[in-house]
């Protein structure tokens, strides 16, 4: 998988492209533990290119929900595919996790 950060303004989006299993999920750990993501106020993810998600990919989000809310940085998933949408819906976390269709729709979250 490939993870491209793009900051723009108190905004980081990441875009994710390919599948997020448990060795790319290490990749995007790193990606979030930067300290200066606390800096933004939203940070989006694109999943557009997403085509799986794995649980050690739920896992490395769920980690850094706290973290992340803690420092009023809102956390902000786009673009889902119906399938990894699925894995969010049957787990609950799309009650946890702020889940929207467009980057608009994030953008205004």
């Amino acid at each position: 998988m490939k993870v491209t950060a793009q900051p723009s303004g108190d905004t980081q989006t990441f875009l994710l492209d390919g599948e997020l299993d448990a060795s790319s999920a290490v990749v995007l750990d790193a990606e979030l533990n930067k300290p200066e993501l606390l800096s933004y106020k939203k940070i989006l993810i694109d999943c557009q290119r997403l085509s799986y998600i794995s649980s050690a990919g739920l896992g490395v989000f769920i980690s850094h929900l706290q973290r992340l809310q803690d420092a009023n940085v809102k956390l902000v998933f786009f673009n889902m595919q119906e399938k990894v949408f699925n894995v969010f819906e049957i787990l609950g976390l799309d009650s946890l996790m702020n889940i929207v269709q467009t980057e608009q729709e994030a953008q205004a979250a």
